[in-house]
């Protein structure tokens, strides 16, 4: 059976109450076996792969740069790209949805490439925008995230 995957996309710098959102995200989502796919890097990409990684789930890092060994030290793989900012649109466009958590201009940049690609977002202490899905807390993004793709079966 195919694995889903969710799209962790946030801030390089975000608070302590967001590192803990994006954390505590990842151990449920490894829990629930999703596999996770993420820039890679500090912030909420640490905390989630942090996360994903203490509950032994697996995490896959879109790096910006071409070394594969520039990520985070909680990846289970890492992918170089050179691409810079530009491989926001692949950390996307490899998941069955996407989590917004935190975040500025990247994530914002993140938000757009996943609405290009009609992926369903959802923000949890991130983005108010038409098209994205705000929820209040973890219990709700979680069962949001269950709805949809529920109904996509």
């Amino acid at each position: 059976m195919k694995k889903i995957r969710i799209s962790v996309i946030g801030g390089h710098a975000p608070s302590d109450e967001c590192y803990e959102l994006a954390y505590q995200f990842g151990k449920k989502a490894a829990e629930k076996d999703w596999q996770i796919i993420c820039g890679g890097l500090g912030g909420v990409m640490e905390a989630v792969s942090k996360g994903v990684s203490e509950a032994g789930g697996e995490v896959i890092g879109i790096l910006p740069s071409e070394d594969f060994h520039s990520g985070n030290q909680y990846l289970t793989f890492s992918v170089a790209t050179g691409l810079g900012w530009m491989r926001n649109a692949l950390v996307v466009m490899n998941g069955d949805v996407v989590v917004a958590i935190d975040g500025s201009y990247g994530t914002l940049s993140e938000i757009s490439y996943a609405k290009i690609m009609n992926k369903k977002v959802f923000s949890l202490s991130s983005w108010d925008i038409d098209g994205v899905k705000k929820v209040k807390d973890l219990e709700e993004l979680i069962r949001e995230i269950e709805d949809f793709l529920n109904a996509q079966l």
